[in-house]
């Protein structure tokens, strides 16, 4: 018998090889790009992650810069003997601009939670309705010229019960029909956004009820007459009308009021029989607003601040959700 031989084996074997050998590199290639691109991604994520870090580092000091401004303006209050706040005052006038070397700047500006209506107030601790807050809040919707909403919806979402106060309420019956459905939150508000959720409300009432009303985690605090808008000044009577509202503010911008019996004596009062009760001359808390834009990113911090009675500055709440609150006129500040 003949011996099998292949002269064309070797080639071929070679040839395999070959083929192998690119099949592997090829593989390599594919899984060093992967890595490659993942290990990108990570970089980005890093810095990413870092400059967020920082701009909300800087955004605390901010926070600090602006509590440090309230205790200097309560020293220099204490030291004229007139325990007085107003929109005159520094703290309230300008958003203060902080440059930061050549990466960004640092915007900041006070805003007064003074002068408006805590929705708070409406339900005490004990689930009792307070009938002043509620009044004032029925004529503050008066007077924005609000129509679609009750306030019997805001009591029903903070007193603890279940059942609705009249037919203009809501409770869960209600909520739980949306999509997604919801229940009532039963306890204070926390948030001046929670006015999203009450039955009734569109964007169009919540804006208009924003700069009026505040969620302060603390109950009679009083309305800052000082600071109060137009229509929080409409909601202390049902027979103010606007253009005493407006001579009020006139007034007032003139020279903040200095004790309250000059306020109620303003003619825009007479025969009217408003009680000094429930208005105050300073304010308790005041919200913080950052925005610190960074390393090409922006950064935003709402804080809410409580001053108390012997001028000390403590921050209650941040929320870095908000955007576009800078609102004020800029004002640098230099380093010198």
């Amino acid at each position: 018998m003949i011996p099998y031989s292949c002269g064309s084996c070797p080639k071929k074997q070679q040839g395999v090889a070959l083929i192998m050998v690119l099949l592997a590199m090829a593989l390599i290639v594919m899984l060093a790009s992967g890595m490659t691109q993942q290990q990108s991604i990570r970089v980005f994520k890093a810095g990413h992650y870092l400059a967020q870090q920082q701009g909300q580092s800087i955004a605390l000091g901010a926070e600090a810069f602006a509590r440090q401004i309230l205790v200097r303006d309560f020293e220099e209050d204490k030291e004229d003997s007139l325990m007085v706040d107003s929109l005159d005052e520094f703290w309230a006038m300008n958003a203060a601009i902080l440059p930061l070397d050549d990466n960004g700047v640092a915007e900041v500006q006070i805003d007064d939670l003074g002068g408006r209506i805590n929705l708070n107030d409406l339900v005490s601790a004990t689930g009792q309705v307070d009938p002043v807050t509620k009044d004032r809040l029925v004529r503050l919707l008066i007077a924005l010229g609000i129509t679609g909403i009750s306030v019997d919806a805001l009591v029903d979402w903070i007193d603890p019960n279940d059942e609705t106060v009249s037919a203009y309420g809501a409770e869960d019956g209600q909520y739980l029909m949306a999509e997604p459905g919801f229940r009532a939150a039963n306890q204070p508000f926390v948030s001046v956004s929670e006015l999203r959720l009450i039955e009734g409300m569109t964007e169009e009432i919540y804006v208009a009820m924003r700069p009026h009303v505040t969620t302060l985690p603390v109950s009679g605090i009083g309305i800052n007459v000082n600071t109060a808008t137009a229509e929080v000044l409409m909601s202390l009577h049902e027979e103010l009308t606007t253009a005493q509202a407006a001579s009020i503010l006139e007034r007032r911008e003139e020279e903040p009021f200095e004790n309250l019996q000059d306020f109620l004596a303003l003619p825009e009062f007479a025969g009217l029989g408003l009680k000094p009760a429930g208005l105050v001359l300073q304010t308790r808390f005041f919200e913080v607003v950052s925005r610190i834009t960074y390393d090409n990113r922006v950064v935003n911090m709402v804080s809410t601040v409580f001053r108390n009675q012997e001028g000390n500055v403590r921050t209650v709440h941040r929320d870095t959700g908000q955007k576009n609150r800078i609102t004020k006129e800029p004002y640098t500040i230099s380093e010198g």
